[in-house]
């Protein structure tokens, strides 16, 4: 999967952007649920926490963004999720989107994170593959007819002006399709990736005041020193 997300990422981005993939060493294979998310979301902290400092801009690389609101929080630079950065390009090509996804459990999930971002009037579907996952690192060969069916099938039944392809284990699958489906396909991993790029550029600043400042020094206890140092770090900023 790290292979497969760092293939992507670096393919979208520009030649001057370097791109360091971390994989979680905690966690499932992937998500579909709001306790998987919630996991996630611990191991993209702790990432943060690690390596931060080092870079330019954060990416978190799973669709449903765990994390991403409390991690955007706590560091100085910029914090990029894939459905976020999915939602947000989908809106400026059409009007309605739908989102392909990988399972059907994990249609609840990825519908709070759409509502979360307050872009669920502009939601016409998910549609999901309802047969199990063999593997998640070849999701895309071993599905790949079906996936082009369900994004006619959103196009053709649902009414999207825009298909988002949903989730790590699908980069890439959106650039192999476009020639076949009728309206624009986006990938969360190379969204995520030109997005980060464009907040850099613009060096808008980070957040000293609101909801998004820095968390308040407290005391804390069993922390990773990683979350420990960042969080009394940027207490005292």
């Amino acid at each position: 999967m790290s292979d497969l997300i760092a293939a992507e990422a670096r393919r979208t981005a520009s030649p001057s952007t370097q791109i360091e993939v971390a994989t979680a060493p905690l966690g499932v294979a992937y998500i579909e649920t709001r306790f998987e998310a919630l996991i996630g979301a611990y191991a993209a902290a702790v990432l943060a926490a690690e390596r931060q400092s080092q870079h330019d801009a954060l990416v978190i690389a799973a669709f449903g963004d765990p994390g991403l609101a409390g991690i955007r929080e706590a560091v100085d630079i910029p914090v990029v999720g894939l459905s976020e950065a999915a939602l947000l390009s989908a809106c400026m090509l059409g009007g309605r989107f739908s989102i392909i996804a990988i399972s059907h459990r994990i249609k609840a999930w990825y519908r709070e994170t759409v509502q979360m971002h307050g872009l669920i009037d502009r939601l016409a579907s998910i549609r999901c593959l309802n047969q199990s996952v063999r593997d998640i690192g070849t999701v895309q060969q071993d599905h790949e007819r079906r996936l082009r069916e369900l994004c006619k099938l959103a196009v053709d039944e649902d009414g999207a002006d825009v298909i988002i392809i949903a989730g790590a284990p699908l980069a890439g699958l959106a650039r192999a399709i476009r020639a076949d489906i009728p309206v624009p396909l986006v990938d969360g991993v190379s969204s995520a990736v030109r997005h980060a790029e464009t907040l850099i550029a613009l060096a808008s600043g980070r957040a000293r005041d609101g909801s998004y400042a820095a968390p308040p020094l407290k005391p804390n206890q069993g922390l990773p020193e990683s979350l420990a140092r960042l969080l009394a770090r940027q207490a005292q900023a």
